[in-house]
C-alpha cells in the first residue's frame, strides 16, 4: 500500500528512510509547538488553546502535503507571519486577534483560488529577485528583535531601545528578570554551538536545554517566580494528566467587521506576500537540495503543493492561528534521504502525538524560546549576501525594505516601503523600461500609496 501511494521504488528511497526522514523533520520544527503558542498568546489568545491550533493545523497541512504532491514537506504556522499577526496587526494597529484570524481565513480562500488557477506562482515571479531576498532578510531582523524583547535583552530606554538594566523594568530584581537575560544569552550561545556542530534539532534542543538550566535554577533559588511581572514557575502541569487543550476559546473566532475594508485589503496583501515568497522560496530551495526541479528549474507537481499550503491556512485560521506554511527545516529530512509524502506522513502522525505532551510545550518560558527567534532571525538574514547592492536602484529599495521593518516593528510596512521605492525610483530615474517592472508591481505600488494617502 505504501509502494501504490508514495510510489517509493520510483523515487529510489525505502520505508525505514522515510521515517526516519520524518521523524528528523519533526525534530528540527517541533520548536514552533513551543514558540508559536508564546508569540500568539501576547495578543490575548488562549496560550493552550494556540497550542492544539498550531498542532491540528500543522498535522492537516502536512497530511496535505503528503496526499496532494507526494513531497517530503511539513508546514506549521510560519515564522514571521506570526510575528506579523500578533505584533503588527494586533498590538501595533490595535485590531482584535479575531479581526486577524479573518484577514489569514481570507488570504487562505484566495490563495486556494490562486493555487488552482496557476495564478500564484505568476505573481511570485513578476517580483524582482533582490526584493523577495530582502522581505526574507527584513523578517529575519525583526524576528530577532522580538526575540531579544522577549527575553528582555533588549528594552525600552532614552534611546528608544536599549540594552537591559535593572533599573529599566520597575520592580525587576536578579532573581526573576535578571537571571532570565542570563539564561536567554546562555541559550543563544548553546543554540548557535548546536546549529555550527549541525546537531538534528538543534534550535529545538537549544530551547529544552535552556528551560532545564531555567529550572536547575529555580531548584536552587536563583530563579524565584514574581507573577507581576510576567515570571511563573518553569514545571510542567501534570495536574490535568496528558488532556489535550480545549479549542473553544479560539476555534471559529472569525470577525470580520472590525477592520475598516481599506486597511482588511492591506493586511490581506501583506499576509499574502510574505506567504507566497515563503513558500514558494521554501519549496524551491528544499526542493533544489534534494535534486527535484527539472531541467528548467521548476518543481513538478508544484500546484499540489501549493494546494496543500492554501488548504492548511485556511483551515487553520478556522482552528485559531496564523498562516500556516512549508517550513524549511524540511530540508533536515530531505538531507536524511527523504523525498516522499512518506515522510511528510510521519512528521505529521509526529505533530498529532504531541497533542498529549501540551503541559511541557506550554511550560516553556520566553526566555527559553528567545534564543530560537534570533537563531531562526539569521537563519533569514543570511540572504542578504545574495541581494546585488551594486545596482543602487536594486539595492536602496531592498535596504528601505530590510531596515523598515524592524525599525518601524512592522513586515507590512517594510514590503509597502520596499515595492513602491522599486516602482518609483526606477520610474524617475529612467531605469522602469529596462527593468520590465511587472503590472503587478504596478498595482501593489498604487495600493500600498492608497494606504498611506487614504487611510
Amino acid at each position: 500500500m505504501l509502494e501504490r501511494v508514495f510510489k517509493l521504488s520510483e523515487n529510489k528511497t525505502t520505508v525505514k528512510t522515510e521515517i526516519l526522514a520524518g521523524v528528523t523533520t519533526f525534530m528540527t520544527m517541533a520548536y514552533i509547538l513551543a514558540v508559536n503558542p508564546s508569540i500568539l498568546s501576547a495578543t490575548g489568545m488562549n496560550q493552550g488553546a494556540v497550542f492544539t491550533a498550531t498542532v491540528l493545523a500543522s498535522f492537516l497541512g502536512t497530511v496535505c502535503m503528503a496526499l496532494f504532491a507526494n513531497y517530503p514537506f511539513a508546514l506549521a504556522p510560519g515564522m514571521g507571519l506570526n510575528a506579523y499577526f500578533a505584533y503588527t496587526v494586533v498590538l501595533g494597529m490595535g485590531y482584535p486577534w479575531q479581526s486577524a484570524l479573518a484577514a489569514v481565513f481570507v488570504e487562505g480562500v484566495i490563495f486556494i483560488l490562486l493555487s488552482l488557477l496557476n495564478v500564484r506562482e505568476a505573481i511570485f515571479n513578476s517580483i524582482p529577485a533582490n526584493l523577495k531576498k530582502a522581505v526574507s532578510v527584513g523578517i529575519g531582523l525583526f524576528i530577532a528583535f522580538i526575540g531579544l524583547q522577549n527575553a528582555k535583552i533588549v528594552v525600552g530606554g532614552a534611546t528608544l531601545v536599549e540594552l537591559f538594566s535593572l533599573d529599566a523594568i520597575e520592580g525587576a530584581t536578579m532573581q526573576d528578570v535578571g537571571i532570565t537575560v542570563i539564561l536567554a544569552i546562555i541559550g543563544v550561545f548553546i543554540t548557535s554551538i548546536l546549529v555550527i556542530r549541525q546537531v538534528k534539532g538543534n534550535i529545538l534542543w537549544g530551547i529544552l536545554i535552556t528551560w532545564i538550566l531555567g529550572i536547575i535554577c529555580q531548584f536552587t533559588g536563583l530563579y524565584v517566580p514574581n507573577a507581576d511581572l510576567g515570571f511563573y514557575g518553569l514545571l510542567p502541569n501534570f495536574s490535568n494528566g496528558l488532556s489535550v487543550p480545549s479549542l473553544a476559546p479560539i476555534f471559529m473566532k472569525l470577525d470580520f467587521t472590525s477592520i475598516p475594508l481599506a486597511e482588511f485589503v492591506v493586511i490581506i496583501c501583506a499576509f499574502l506576500f510574505v506567504d507566497m515568497f515563503d513558500t514558494l522560496g521554501t519549496l524551491i530551495g528544499v526542493a533544489s537540495k534534494a535534486d527535484m526541479l527539472d531541467e528548467e528549474g521548476k518543481l513538478p507537481n508544484i500546484k499540489g503543493a501549493l494546494l496543500a499550503d492554501a488548504v492548511a491556512t485556511t483551515a487553520g485560521a478556522a482552528l485559531g492561528t496564523s498562516t500556516t506554511t512549508t517550513f524549511v527545516e524540511s530540508a533536515s529530512g530531505v538531507s536524511e534521504g527523504g523525498r516522499t509524502g512518506l515522510t511528510a506522513m510521519t512528521t505529521a502522525i509526529l505533530f498529532a502525538l504531541a497533542l498529549l505532551l501540551s503541559p511541557i510545550f506550554l511550560a516553556i518560558p520566553s526566555f527559553a524560546t528567545a534564543p530560537a527567534l534570533i537563531v531562526v532571525g539569521f537563519y533569514m538574514v543570511n540572504q542578504v549576501g545574495t541581494i546585488d547592492f551594486s545596482d543602487y536602484a536594486e539595492g536602496i529599495p531592498a535596504f528601505i525594505c530590510i531596515a523598515a521593518m524592524p525599525f518601524f516593528y512592522s513586515i507590512s510596512e517594510g514590503i509597502s516601503m520596499g515595492v513602491i521605492s522599486y516602482v518609483v525610483l526606477n520610474l524617475v530615474s529612467g531605469k522602469a523600461k529596462d527593468k520590465k517592472i511587472s503590472v503587478v508591481m504596478y498595482i501593489l505600488a498604487v495600493l500600498f500609496l492608497i494606504k498611506y494617502f487614504v487611510i
